[in-house]
């Protein structure tokens, strides 16, 4: 086990950062020994001798003058003892760093303005012949590197191909995100492979233009600096086996996306019908399991997003977890989309990711593990800029009650343009405060009695939900696997959201309210709310 000693040299009383820095260590593997405040040079060499540690951390946020004189003065005791090589690192303010650095005595030093994952990935492993910033270049080595810190991800697409690339190195050498997620162009996502179906008066209409397996080998190469992030791209909305190949061929794909019953007919973003989108998607998702490569099904916040009660929410978030699995999926990240739709209050947003979790971990075993990835909801955030920076940070700071392994960041411009690189480097040093404040503990809101309530009543009503979709097989196939199934199930109006009326391929005909801050399915004439039995009734 490698060994740490830290503390403030001098005269030096502020030990918070050194405290700070001795905690990540001990969570990554290292024997940490706190040398306290006000520690004279001599007290620091003897401790070193004594510990004969591998890292030396010495912080002192003082006079930069003062600084210079204790820091040559430990350099000269370290040369003359013949202690052996060390590795020093330094923590102070941005004027003392730029003295430490300059004694050259020091491997790294750290002025406050680093994310704390600069830390992490310095830190390693926490083994003696830790490499120096590890970091993972897929999304289960990079979650192991940067554990107990959550990665962080944001979606990032201009509508020109080279300021995009010009974004994405500067993203990068920012080392502020883990994970870059590229939003082609609403063309590309639907004709990449018929450009001559593409209208060029759409071109980067929602999205970066790419066009060529070139583009993405350029804004491949253009994020190999800084912390080198993770990339991962959009599915698709057709096409999707050559969008996953063209993905893991360019940009090593951090993780597939795509949806169940979305990206067709229901939302207008293809032509398919939600039959045929999904015997394509279920393949696609085949696709990605057979690679081992790990996959995200975009299901339960489309159903939100259009008002559906939060049970259809709930069932559709496992359906979606079911079919990935039954698809040899190993790896799969579960999003969570708070605030969702935007009425929902955090109580009740809480106990509906909860219920979802119950549902979704409930499929792990040796071959299948999720990863939680929260999220705030994009409708959520106002136009106005400050308004929306205060509601991410908001939403991130609840988020964290379900513990993720990412943080899937929003833009806070969302609500007035798409992101810039300012923008995401912005939201992400947001957000990146959020965690530095919350992530160490927060009040428990899961053992909140309205929240355990909401989240069983949840489960009770999925359970009625499942059971009817399930009662639709014909005994020859899994009903929860099932396109024509599941299909049925939304022409018919199990599966339904208010936002459906007029679509020809489902009924359109639920009405939701919220009450209490929850989304439940509503009877308008009677004024009151349908419990899933009921509801069912009217429509099978």
């Amino acid at each position: 086990m490698a060994t740490i000693i830290a503390g403030a040299i001098g005269n030096c009383v502020h030990v918070a950062g050194v405290v700070q820095f001795l905690r990540i260590a001990e969570e990554l593997g290292y024997q940490t020994y706190f040398l306290g405040a006000a520690v004279p040079v001599e007290e620091f060499v003897a401790a070193i001798r004594r510990h004969n540690p591998d890292i030396v951390g010495v912080s002192f946020r003082l006079t930069p003058e003062v600084a210079e004189r204790l820091l040559n003065e430990l350099k000269d005791r370290m040369e003359k003892e013949q202690l052996g090589e060390k590795k020093f690192v330094f923590g102070g303010t941005p004027p003392v760093c730029q003295i430490a650095e300059q004694s050259g005595l020091f491997d790294r030093c750290f002025s406050g303005l680093e994310n704390v994952n600069d830390v992490l990935l310095y830190l390693g492993g926490g083994s003696k012949d830790h490499k120096k910033e590890i970091i993972g270049d897929d999304l289960p080595g990079r979650l192991k590197a940067m554990h107990p810190y959550p990665l962080l991800r944001h979606h990032f697409g201009l509508s020109d191909l080279e300021i995009t690339i010009k974004g994405v190195e500067e993203i990068s050498r920012s080392g502020i995100l883990d994970i870059i997620s590229l939003a082609p162009d609403q063309n590309a996502q639907e004709s990449m492979f018929r450009p001559q179906e593409m209208d060029p008066m759409l071109d980067g209409a929602g999205g970066v233009p790419v066009r060529s397996r070139e583009d993405l080998v350029r804004i491949k190469a253009a994020s190999q600096t800084g912390n080198r992030p993770l990339l991962r791209i959009y599915s698709g909305t057709r096409d999707l086996i050559p969008w996953a190949e063209l993905g893991a061929e360019t940009i090593n794909n951090a993780w597939g996306a795509i949806p169940l019953c979305w990206y067709n007919a229901l939302d207008g973003r293809s032509k398919r019908s939600p039959e045929e989108a999904i015997c394509e998607n279920q393949k696609a998702m085949g696709w990605y399991g057979a690679r081992g490569i790990p996959l995200e099904v975009n299901e339960a916040h489309h159903w939100s997003l259009r008002d559906a009660h939060d049970t259809i929410a709930v069932v559709m978030a496992y359906l979606a977890a079911y079919n990935a699995k039954a698809r040899g999926i190993k790896t799969y990240v579960a999003q969570y989309m708070f605030n969702s739709p935007p009425m929902i209050t955090p109580a009740m947003d809480l106990a509906k990711m909860l219920a979802k979790i119950d549902l979704i971990e409930s499929l792990h075993d040796e071959n299948f593990v999720s990863y939680r990835q929260v999220r705030a909801g994009l409708l959520h955030l106002s136009p106005r800029e400050n308004v929306a920076k205060g509601q991410l940070a908001a939403s991130t700071a609840f988020a964290l009650q379900i513990k993720p392994d990412i943080v899937h960041v929003v833009g806070y411009c969302e609500g007035d343009h798409a992101a810039t690189a300012p923008d995401v480097i912005e939201s992400c040093e947001i957000v990146h405060g959020v965690l530095k404040n919350c992530l160490g503990g927060q009040p428990d809101y899961l053992s909140d009695p309205a929240v355990i309530q909401r989240k069983n009543e949840l489960l009770e009503e999925a359970q009625v939900l499942l059971h009817a979709i399930q009662e639709m097989g014909d005994g020859k196939e899994d009903p929860f696997t099932s396109p024509r199934v599941l299909a049925q199930a939304i022409q018919l109006g199990v599966l339904d959201a208010p936002h459906l009326k007029g679509n020809p391929y489902a009924a359109g005909k639920v009405e939701t309210r919220c009450i209490g801050g929850a989304l439940y399915a509503w009877d308008k004439k009677a004024g009151r709310i349908i419990k899933e039995t009921e509801r069912l009734a009217q429509v099978i």
